[in-house]
């Protein structure tokens, strides 16, 4: 037994018991005490002041229980920092570690002779580029998508090292290799690969696509010819596939120098380039300032009848480059010229139906003109001006109708065979009297023919070699020839005209005149022709004098039907016109009928002057006198010495007298209009 066990039983059971109870119980008793202060501090007593709260039994501010908490909160950060600074070693750690690695290898995006060698060493890359060598092949990629490949065999393609990888690896800095993550470093050495020079030429130059002979070289864009409805257009440029030698080999150079597997000729430039593409302005400027011309249609009336002028035609008379663009007037001129041949029919053959029913040909002065030099400056100016139009031309003289019929429905119709003239006015005959010529015997003869009346006049006087003839109704339509009244005779018709006819004049009895000139105007159609077989011996008695006591006598009749059998006269209409009855001669004032002409009857005198027809009883009368030379008030007028015409033709009016514009207007070759 020990000598603690042995105090243990010297003391006593009671001895020692005891003591070790009441040491417990007041460490027990202790610690509820303190646990009941530190709970009465932590929670004010019920009903105690604000102010009250938090102070012990002795009154003194007691310190709050959330001191520990405090202390709580602020525990962590120690074991933070240490973290952080763990972290951070590390982090130093390994940025030292990993900037040992590039003391060896190539920083991140360094580029060599464009390769990519980051992160890998010399001997590395060295052996990547040798291998690269040893089967390296280069296709060449033509504009059209084919290929073709040149092997590095082929030029001899190998590897060759001169320090240079080394160099670029000792300029590293090891520890700024972080700065290298996003920045590139772009280096190219001359020396890592070798190939022949010539034999990179020569397969070069043996390609497909650098056949010369096969190559297509580019065309520029240009404006088209004219295009039928569409006018001018701009055609775009043509690539071609010409190559550019030179442009060739330094790409195929380039490529091999980086082992790149693939060239595109055309992204890399090596053909060769239109100089002028469709989006040019000089081209869009051309176009449209030609296309202002040719877009422009101009349609002629003629009538029911139109010509239709456009850029088919038009384009023709364009002169000049880019937008000095002009109209060579030359052209115009004969296009006016074509429309005036085409249109005109002044001095043009056309069938004209007669009263006695045959149709003949005439032609003459009148008819449509076209006013060729003011039409061309005016043809000019609408195409300039680019406006599409429908209109007539210029005349110069105009016609009553369009078509072969242009003298229209009235017109004084004289058949120089029959001397015989029929008057129209709108389709309906209103005058018909004979009439008589130029003397053919004297070679005076009146000339067939198609012509306008020029202008009309009262009181006027004739006057020609040896004669002055005053006229109360004055008419000329082919120059001085014109219809006139005839105070020197009494008959008319007939054959006087062949050894007793005027001077070219058509001389008529003195009411049939007056009649024709209240009827007439200036401008309107006079149609003169021959018709064989309608000849008339017997002429008829008229006075060419006024009516004694201003009573007007009846204009004559024909003295003979047409000579043609069962042939009615008919009318430009084409209704029959009835013929005159054959041996009826005019009754004069009173009633009293006329004797008709015996065949001996005495001859005309010279000059032209018909005797007078003997009076019953067998006294022969005197051969009418020419009256003064001047009659009251009336101007001198000279008409043709004979039938013949002057040559003419053109803008200028013709030879067969003055040329007017219209049939509306009077105005005259002569003096004394009315």
């Amino acid at each position: 037994m020990s000598e603690d066990q042995k105090k243990l039983q010297d003391s006593g059971p009671g001895h020692e018991k005891r003591p070790v109870r009441r040491s417990r119980s007041r460490e027990a008793a202790a610690a509820a005490r303190r646990a009941e202060k530190e709970r009465a501090a932590s929670e004010p007593a019920a009903g105690a002041p604000a102010g009250e709260q938090g102070k012990g039994d002795s009154g003194f501010p007691q310190k709050p229980a959330g001191g520990s908490r405090e202390k709580s909160r602020t525990a962590w950060l120690p074991a933070l920092a240490g973290f952080v600074g763990v972290l951070l070693c590390a982090g130093i750690a390994f940025y030292v570690y990993a900037a040992q690695a590039y003391k060896t290898v190539f920083f991140p995006n360094t580029v060599i002779n464009g390769a990519d060698v980051s992160d890998r060493t010399v001997d590395e890359v060295k052996a990547a580029f040798s291998a690269g060598a040893d089967r390296y092949r280069l296709t060449v990629v033509a504009r059209d998508g084919s290929g073709e490949e040149i092997t590095g065999q082929d030029i001899g393609l190998h590897t060759v090292f001169d320090g240079g990888l080394e160099k670029i690896l000792e300029a590293q800095n090891p520890y700024r290799w972080v700065f290298h993550l996003r920045t590139p470093r772009v280096y190219q050495i001359g020396t890592m690969l070798k190939w022949d020079e010539e034999a990179l030429a020569r397969e070069v130059n043996g390609l497909e696509c650098m056949d010369e002979s096969a190559m297509v070289r580019p065309r520029d864009a240009y404006l088209s010819d004219y295009i039928e409805g569409r006018g001018y257009e701009v055609v775009p440029e043509e690539e071609g596939t010409a190559l550019k030698a030179d442009a060739v080999q330094t790409a195929a150079s380039a490529a091999v120098r980086s082992l790149d597997p693939e060239i595109s000729l055309e992204e890399l430039g090596c053909y060769e380039k239109p100089s002028v593409r469709s989006d040019d302005p000089g081209l869009a400027a051309e176009r449209d300032a030609r296309n202002r011309y040719v877009n422009v249609t101009v349609t002629y009336t003629f009538g029911d009848r139109t010509e239709v002028l456009n850029g088919s035609r038009t384009h023709e008379w364009l002169t000049g480059t880019g937008t000095d663009i002009a109209l060579d007037e030359t052209q115009i001129a004969e296009y006016v010229s074509e429309l005036a041949k085409t249109y005109n029919t002044a001095y043009k053959p056309r069938a004209f139906k007669t009263s006695y029913g045959p149709t003949v040909n005439v032609s003459g002065s009148y008819g449509w003109r076209i006013n060729q030099k003011e039409e061309a400056a005016q043809l000019k100016g609408i195409l300039e001006a680019g406006e599409s139009v429908t209109r007539e031309p210029v005349y110069s003289q105009t016609a009553a109708a369009h078509g072969d019929a242009d003298y229209g429905n009235t017109y004084a119709e004289v058949n120089l065979t029959a001397q015989h003239l029929l008057f129209y006015k709108d389709g309906n005959k209103i005058l018909e009297s004979d009439f008589v010529s130029g003397n053919v015997s004297k070679g005076h003869t009146t000339p067939a023919g198609l012509y306008s009346l020029t202008y009309k006049q009262r009181d006027a006087v004739l006057k020609g070699e040896g004669y002055a003839s005053p006229v109360k109704y004055w008419m000329p339509f082919n120059g001085g020839i014109g219809f006139h009244d005839a105070s020197w005779r009494s008959s008319f018709g007939g054959s006087i005209y062949k050894t007793g006819g005027s001077h070219g004049c058509v001389n008529m009895p003195y009411a049939a005149a007056k009649e024709l000139y209240e009827n007439v105007y200036a401008g309107m159609p006079v149609i003169c022709y021959n018709l064989p077989g309608t000849e008339s011996k017997a002429p008829t008695k008229a006075s060419g004098r006024p009516p004694a006591g201003g009573q007007a006598a009846q204009p004559t009749k024909p003295a003979t039907q047409p000579t043609q059998p069962n042939v009615q006269p008919t009318q430009p209409g084409g209704q029959a016109a009835q013929p005159t009855q054959p041996n009826v001669q005019p009754t004069q004032p009173g009633g009293q009928e006329t004797q008709p002409t015996q065949p001996n009857a005495q001859p005309t005198q010279p000059g032209g002057q018909e005797t007078q027809p003997t009076q019953p009883g067998g006294q022969p009368t005197q051969p009418a006198q020419p009256e003064p030379t001047q009659a009251a008030g009336g101007p001198e007028i000279t008409p043709v010495e004979n039938g013949t015409t002057a040559a003419g033709g053109g803008d200028s009016g013709g030879g067969y007298g003055p040329a007017f514009g219209s049939a509306q207007s009077t105005e005259g070759g002569g003096p004394g209009v009315s």
